[in-house]
């Protein structure tokens, strides 16, 4: 055991999970690097990468552990519940050596929670081993997770719940996203938390004309020609005109000017992780509802063929209700049945894409879009949609699924809407996107409002506010 000495000026963020998919933990090494000037290791799985401002700061060194492989298909049923015992065995191993041995003893570890089982263990024996402070960062409730997919009254929900409380209670300082989920762990779980509310960093803006154009020509081809699919936005390939004409779905490029196009598709995004706690089927049966009612309120004949209409459209002509373009970013396990079930749609005003972006383009296509839309329905109620935060730093207004405590974030018909079905959904892009481009006054007060909200807080301020002075006195008490 190592003996317990000054202050060594190092910190530890343990993710048991891809870094460049923990934006959260990302900002959290950011500050700790920035703000209280320490040598910061981050202890992750790879797989994506995080944003430059976290790879090249000197001060923060990132540690990558190599991924528990995924069964493959045909294994034997039987064999699934022994590796699954086996799991977090191994996992609890690699993070003791990275933890205890691979990285320089730090003042205090910073891990996110979930995952709960092995993460709260090896984090807390590790604490115990280097003499260093433990600091849980609650993002949601593990167990309600787990849930998810083998229901609330499993026994193995019920054990992975008392390791989560039983290691939780153990660490010196708990942060959490909001304060209903405060409230719990202090009634339920006897644990005290400091709220520290998600908040955008400098890179989650606007983006200025210049900055879209430039995005939407490197991401021109996935969004006119995606993989052969024909729609309202793939039909016309839109190449250069000329050498003096540069020209995407939504801007065009004529010498030094640029300028929005009048008869561009509305451009909405949606991030997603393609998990069970987010309805994606709520999104699309929207998306259908939108194509229909827009035809019944135009009159327009059902005979008329989808590629004619589409060439009017991309002739110029412009409609009381816009085209639709859905960029969705993100991976993960759902990914391909969705996508499936888009490829089946046939739709005559709504597109969709399915990307990944850098972290350096996610920012900018928020700040490009005209609408963000959020399932994010929460596996305990009590945690709030990073993804909403960003958004609303980009000053983009956003249409969400209603749950317990997302009023913490959204103001309704301030800088957003809510919804609880699909219905709901299409309703409120029939009323937001009417007369679009120009004549859409619904949704500029709301991009007002979201605007107003992106000027007010941001994530290095809420952290000095809030989480700085609870490490420097966990830190502080360790050292007496």
């Amino acid at each position: 055991m190592a003996a317990k000495g000054g202050k060594r000026g190092r910190a530890c963020v343990v993710v048991l999970g891809d870094i460049g998919r923990s934006p959260r933990m990302q900002y959290h090494a950011l500050s700790l690097a920035r703000q209280v000037s320490l040598e910061v290791d981050i202890v992750a799985y790879g797989g994506s990468e995080p944003h430059s401002a976290v790879l090249e700061h000197q001060s923060i060194h990132i540690h990558k552990m190599q991924q528990w492989p995924t069964f493959p298909r045909g294994v034997p049923s039987i064999l699934k519940p022994l590796a699954l015992l086996i799991k977090p065995v191994i996992q609890v191993l690699v993070l003791l050596w990275f933890l205890c041995i691979k990285i320089p003893a730090p003042d205090v570890f910073l891990v996110q929670n979930p995952p709960s089982v092995p993460t709260l263990v090896a984090v807390k024996w590790a604490s115990w081993l280097r003499r260093s402070a433990f600091i849980v960062d609650w993002h949601n409730f593990g167990y309600t997770l787990l849930a998810l997919s083998l229901g609330r009254s499993s026994r193995f929900v019920a054990i992975y719940r008392w390791f989560e409380r039983h290691f939780g209670k153990m660490a010196d300082g708990s942060l959490c996203v909001t304060r209903a989920m405060q409230h719990e762990l202090a009634q339920n779980w006897g644990i005290k938390a400091t709220v520290l509310y998600d908040q955008p960093p400098e890179f989650f803006r606007p983006a200025s004309l210049e900055e879209k154009h430039k995005l939407f020509c490197r991401l021109d081809k996935s969004l006119r020609k995606p993989l052969g699919v024909q729609d309202c936005t793939s039909t016309g390939t839109g190449e250069m005109l000329n050498k003096d004409i540069n020209e995407t779905l939504f801007t065009t490029l004529v010498g030094t000017d640029i300028t929005s196009k009048l008869d561009r598709p509305a451009l909405i995004v949606s991030s997603t992780s393609w998990t069970p706690d987010e309805d994606f089927g709520i999104l699309l049966e929207a998306a259908v509802m939108y194509d229909r009612r827009v035809a019944a309120i135009l009159n327009e004949d059902d005979s008329i063929q989808e590629e004619a209409l589409w060439k009017e459209m991309q002739s110029g002509k412009q409609y009381l209700y816009p085209r639709l373009l859905f960029i969705i970013t993100g991976k993960g396990p759902e990914k391909e049945k969705y996508e499936e079930k888009i490829s089946r749609l046939h739709l005559k005003r709504v597109a969709f894409r399915t990307m990944w972006l850098s972290a350096e383009d996610y920012p900018l296509l928020l700040g490009s879009a005209d609408l963000g839309v959020c399932l994010h329905t929460s596996s305990s109620g009590l945690d709030l949609p990073m993804k909403v935060v960003d958004m609303f730093g980009c000053g983009l207004p956003v249409c969400a699924v209603s749950y317990s405590c997302i009023k913490e974030l959204v103001q309704v018909e301030k800088n957003g809407l809510l919804f609880s079905s699909s219905s709901e959904l299409a309703d409120e892009l029939l009323m937001l996107f009417k007369g679009f481009p120009d004549a859409c006054d619904s949704l500029k007060g709301l991009r007002n409002g979201a605007l107003e909200m992106c000027s007010s807080r941001r994530w290095a301020t809420e952290w000095e506010e809030h989480a700085k002075a609870l490490i420097l006195e966990v830190i502080s008490k360790n050292l007496d």
